[in-house]
């Protein structure tokens, strides 16, 4: 069964590239208006071209992420359908030990992953619960489950935070009508920073990261936005406050 979105108001956080692009491509295709944001202009152009309004919006500032989703409201004439909280990442950032991580390290990447995402849903509720209906799906990481590959202690902290952010929306925002739910992804190269921890891998090391997985292969950001289009539609709506790891069978 092909979900139909048709006219749906979708919002989706960090769609300037790798899962964020393909997430906003497939609610696109599906019938949807979407909207995306990214961190830079030079990011957006290509996902524009497949007809998603995208903004330029520095979500670490709070401020301007609430109010880059009430100028979506404002632009569909209505509330958000669905919001997908999927900006994030390590802010370019590598394993230290714990002593060398300095507060702005620490705070930088918990100010994209779970402020950014904290602060979209406080802004979305309020007309999500108007109308009575909605979708918040959050994208955390394998590593908001378990320890990192990253080694980044911020990373993993914070995708934790995504995971138990999830769930306390789940159960506030349930008597409203809304789902919140959660997918973690696997290892996915789709961005720069992914690209380059599979590259310092290495050839032997790949290999084992491929062997630890049971479907033998990598995931694609396509498994990933199939997963988000599943909580976003009509098969999960009895589904709320559910983490679901799309990884290959780790």
């Amino acid at each position: 069964m092909t979900p139909c979105f048709d006219g749906e108001v979708v919002a989706v956080s960090g769609a300037g590239h790798g899962l964020g692009r393909c997430i906003a491509e497939s609610f696109a295709r599906l019938g949807a208006r979407v909207w995306g944001c990214g961190p830079d202009a030079a990011s957006l152009a290509e996902t524009a071209r497949a007809g998603i309004t995208m903004a330029a919006v520095d979500l670490t500032d709070r401020v301007a992420a609430a109010a880059w989703i009430a100028a979506v409201e404002r632009e569909a004439g209505g509330p958000v359908s669905v919001l997908v909280n999927n900006a994030g990442g390590v802010a370019g950032q590598v394993f230290r030990p714990v002593e060398e991580v300095t507060d702005q390290d620490w705070d930088a990447v918990l100010a994209i992953n779970l402020g950014a995402a904290f602060a979209l849903c406080r802004a979305a509720a309020p007309g999500m619960k108007r109308a009575g209906r909605g979708r918040i799906v959050n994208i955390s990481s394998g590593a908001g489950l378990q320890a990192s590959l990253t080694g980044i202690q911020s990373y993993c902290s914070a995708k934790h935070a995504v995971v138990g952010l999830t769930r306390q929306l789940a159960h506030e925002l349930g008597p409203h009508g809304i789902t919140v739910n959660s997918v973690a992804p696997g290892f996915v190269p789709s961005n720069p920073a992914s690209n380059a921890q599979w590259e310092g891998y290495g050839e032997q090391g790949q290999r084992d990261l491929v062997l630890r997985i049971a479907l033998r292969r990598l995931g694609t950001p396509q498994d990933i936005a199939n997963a988000v289009l599943f909580f976003a539609g009509p098969l999960a709506g009895f589904v709320s406050g559910q983490v679901l790891s799309v990884d290959g069978g780790r």
